[in-house]
């Protein structure tokens, strides 16, 4: 695997509706998710030069199942992150779940578009899904500040200010 460069790695994503949602189609997703993809292959933080994704936007109960069953927490979440690594052909893969009426839900309650808390969710589970976590201060202002500048050039305002 070579050091991050110009060229960009290839993307294999796929996308599943357990739940439908016009205001997210595949093409909005995969646009969401290159751009996590690049950001994060030019940061360097971990190598990789191919991704595989898979998103699956769900319902509450779907999602609660899934955090219930992984997490061992009895409650649906915004984003639920399966990251499998980087294979030694420096393939990453991950697996992201949205769970479509908490995202609807957080962004009613913190005034924010649902497509900009939706846009930022998947950059977010992406970024989970290539090895970036936020359990330790710097390793959360880092993947924070990732996600603020992504935001910041699709014109969304960073969402860690709540109004």
């Amino acid at each position: 695997m070579s050091k991050p460069n110009k060229i960009l790695p290839e993307l294999t994503l796929s996308v599943q509706y357990g739940v439908a949602e016009a205001r997210l189609p595949r093409w909005r997703l995969r646009r969401w998710v290159q751009r996590a993809v690049q950001a994060a292959h030019a940061d360097g933080l971990v190598q990789f030069d191919r991704v595989q994704l898979g998103i699956r936007v769900v319902a509450a109960s779907e999602g609660r199942a899934l955090n219930t069953s992984y997490r061992q927490k009895d409650y649906a979440t915004n984003v639920l992150t399966f990251e499998y690594g980087v294979q030694p052909d420096g393939t990453a893969s991950g697996d992201i779940v949205l769970c479509l009426p908490v995202l609807i839900r957080e962004a009613r309650e913190q005034h924010k578009k649902m497509l900009d808390h939706a846009a930022h969710l998947t950059m977010h589970g992406t970024l989970h899904a290539l090895g970036y976590d936020h359990i330790k201060a710097r390793e959360a202002k880092h993947m924070e500040s990732l996600e603020t500048s992504m935001l910041a050039e699709l014109g969304i305002t960073d969402p860690y200010i709540l109004p």
